[in-house]
């Protein structure tokens, strides 16, 4: 039976394979470096942009508070130097004097561009003539609120003043030794500080406004619109936040609203100064990098990706010829060469392959020369087995017809026992008869006709016996023919048996160098050689029933000479009965002295008979034994039929599987240069 070819499975790659293994690992290599590298480059930018945010709020700061400590310490030697020359006075400076000194103050500097004015408990206030600096009510104002509650100059918490600006004022209480509670202050433009908030910032794209932490109002900022403004009142979220870091005084810098934050504090004011830049602006060197990097890294990928490929193909190709070379001995083909020149593991499982390919060929052809003898073999086998076959069919029609033989034969010995006994009757019945001859002399004539009546009878009968006699030398003739045949035919049937055996031993010492390729042929060879086996078995019981049956044919044949010879002595002795009753009708007289003499001769045939009776029951229970003995052959011969065709069928088996054995061979090619 043929094989059926599979379909073809997919064949994937070992450069495809490694390629899809390693590329991915580097892919997931480079991307995890590109984002440890970004992360690490994050937050060292980070931490570089808090610092130097902080660095930027704490530059701002201390300009801040030399800006405001060079205005303080300005006013405040004015100040001074008016309350020295009041002291001077021993009723305190004129109003005069003060006015000239106002005047003289009024737009030295451009931070207070009002100059000084000073106010005194009754609300009278003075300022400088130039100075459009007005108030309806002096007392009630921030700055002399403030002003009140120390003796040196202090900033005042941020406020608009009467002409709409917004302003912090520079005030403090005024001794000029008049006796009169006076607060002197100087107006510093918000305008002004936040110039300097916003000029100040030293990183790029960074803000910063300035906020007074007791009321969370808005000193400075680039928008003057918020200036003034409440930080917890404002609807900007960023805003907002602010407002609640600094209600929890907490001054750390922090991320709030997409924006990096630095808080500080201003020395010698309640002031905070908040500086903040947006995060993507911090992060925008990052990103620059990190693309940079991606670049990179997909470069890099692409660059090792060739590598790898150029690597892998280097190693892998030798294996894809391997695989070639595999691919084609697994259909069958065993000419290919494989060439490996290199001294690693796939250049030894090359050389290792060749050497595998170079045995199956010798294998191959081995088998393919068992495979022709085999082949062979099996024809003969089948040719043998269907001799046998016809040989073990003439022998069973053989053994039917001796059996049929042997029935005849029991029926004619039986009747010829039949008939035997009968005539021991007659031959006892005559006896007593002839007893009784002298008393009955006058029934000698009808006894006379019966006597010869019988004696025609018993003729005939002896004639029928010589002729059954005959009949059965003839068919024991014939048995011993048959059984010579039959002896020819179980040699002939040994032969053949033991010839086979040979052929099935020699197939399975192929089938084993065969390995495993040769295993069902050598399945097929072990079970012709037990048919063989069996045949030779069978052969010899029909050996040994034939000798039997030899040995009791010759003695039927002994027997029935011994019974021929008798029976014909028997008919002289009746023909001679016959002559003496004819005798008797002619001469009367002579039968006394006939009686005794017949009487005497009437027991010899009595003997006679009695021996004829039992011959005839010992030749009828020999043709029983003969009979079954024909049976038991008959029996043994349809065996034999029975067996021979199992041998045939085997053969013929044996043949279909040299057939297919030679089939499957020549899917293998081996090349002309194996022998």
């Amino acid at each position: 039976m043929k094989g059926k070819k599979g379909k073809k499975e997919k064949i994937i790659s070992i450069r495809t394979k490694l390629l899809g293994i390693i590329l991915p690992v580097v892919i997931i290599i480079v991307t995890v470096l590109v984002g440890i590298s970004y992360r690490i480059s994050r937050t060292t930018m980070q931490e570089a942009a808090q610092n130097l945010l902080q660095t930027s709020v704490e530059n701002q700061v201390s300009e801040i508070e030399a800006w405001l400590n060079t205005n303080l310490s300005a006013l405040g030697a004015v100040k001074q130097s008016i309350e020295t020359m009041g002291m001077e006075h021993q009723q305190g400076m004129a109003d005069g004097q003060l006015q000239q000194l106002l005047n003289g103050f009024y737009g030295y500097h451009n931070n207070y561009p009002q100059g000084l004015y000073v106010a005194d408990a009754s609300g009278r206030m003075m300022t400088a003539e130039g100075s459009s600096k007005t108030e309806s009510d002096p007392v009630h104002t921030v700055w002399y609120q403030e002003g009140m509650k120390r003796l040196n100059m202090g900033f005042t918490s941020a406020y608009t003043n009467a002409q709409g600006e917004a302003v912090i004022s520079a005030s403090g209480i005024l001794n000029d030794g008049s006796g009169e509670l006076k607060v002197i202050s100087a107006d510093l433009s918000l305008q002004k500080i936040g110039i300097i908030v916003s000029s100040l910032v030293s990183m790029d794209q960074a803000q910063a406004f300035l906020v007074d932490s007791t009321d969370l109002s808005i000193l400075a900022h680039r928008d003057s619109s918020l200036v003034s403004a409440k930080l917890d009142e404002s609807q900007d979220i960023f805003l907002k936040d602010v407002a609640l870091r600094l209600r929890e005084d907490d001054l750390s810098t922090v991320q709030i609203d997409g924006n990096m934050v630095a808080f500080s504090e201003i020395t010698g004011a309640d002031w905070i100064l908040v500086s903040y830049i947006p995060v993507k602006v911090v992060y925008r060197d990052v990103d620059e990098i990190r693309t940079s990097m991606i670049v990179i890294g997909i470069i890099s990928v692409l660059l090792l990706a060739v590598l790898i490929e150029r690597v892998v193909y280097l190693v892998i190709r030798p294996v894809k010829g391997l695989t070639k070379a595999i691919l084609a001995m697994t259909e069958g083909d065993f000419t290919v060469k494989i060439k490996t020149r290199s001294r690693d593991e796939i250049g030894v499982m090359g050389r290792s392959m060749e050497k595998y390919a170079q045995t199956m060929r010798t294998m191959i052809a081995s088998i393919h020369d068992v495979s022709g003898k085999l082949h062979v073999q099996a024809g003969n086998s089948n040719d043998v087995s269907g001799q046998m076959h016809d040989s073990s069919k003439m022998q069973s029609a053989s053994m039917q017809e001796l059996n049929e033989t042997v029935e005849q034969l029991s029926i004619s010995v039986n009747e010829i026992a039949q008939n035997a006994t009968t005539l021991a009757m007659v031959v006892a019945d005559t006896r007593e008869n002839s007893v009784q001859v002298n008393e009955k002399m006058r029934e000698t004539v009808d006894v006379s006709q019966k006597g010869k009546a019988d004696m025609q009878n018993v003729g005939s009968a002896m004639e029928d016996i010589n002729h059954s006699v005959s009949s059965l030398q003839q068919a024991i003739d014939k048995v011993g023919k048959a059984s010579e045949e039959i002896t020819n035919i179980t040699n002939v049937i040994g032969n053949i048996a033991d010839e086979t055996n040979l052929l099935s031993l020699n197939a399975s010492i192929e089938a084993a160098r065969a390995g495993e390729a040769g295993r069902g042929f050598a399945v097929v060879a072990t079970q012709i050689g037990q048919l063989a086996q069996t045949s030779a078995d069978s052969v010899r019981n029909i050996e040994k029933l034939i000798s039997e049956i030899n040995g009791l044919v010759k003695d039927a044949v002994s027997q029935a000479d011994d019974s021929a010879g008798s029976i014909s002595h028997s008919s002289g002795l009746v023909n001679h009965a016959l002559q003496t009753f004819d005798n008797i009708f002619h001469n009367i007289d002579t039968v006394s002295r006939l009686v005794q003499e017949m009487i005497d001769q009437i027991e010899q045939v009595d003997g006679v008979a009695s021996n004829v009776a039992a011959i005839s029951q010992e030749q009828a229970a020999s043709s029983q034994e003969i009979l079954a003995s024909s049976d038991m052959m008959v029996q043994m011969a349809n065996h034999i039929t029975g067996n021979s065709e199992t041998v045939a069928n085997g053969a013929k088996e044996l043949t279909d599987s040299a057939v297919e054995l030679a089939q499957q061979i020549k899917i293998f090619k081996i090349g002309e240069d194996i022998s």
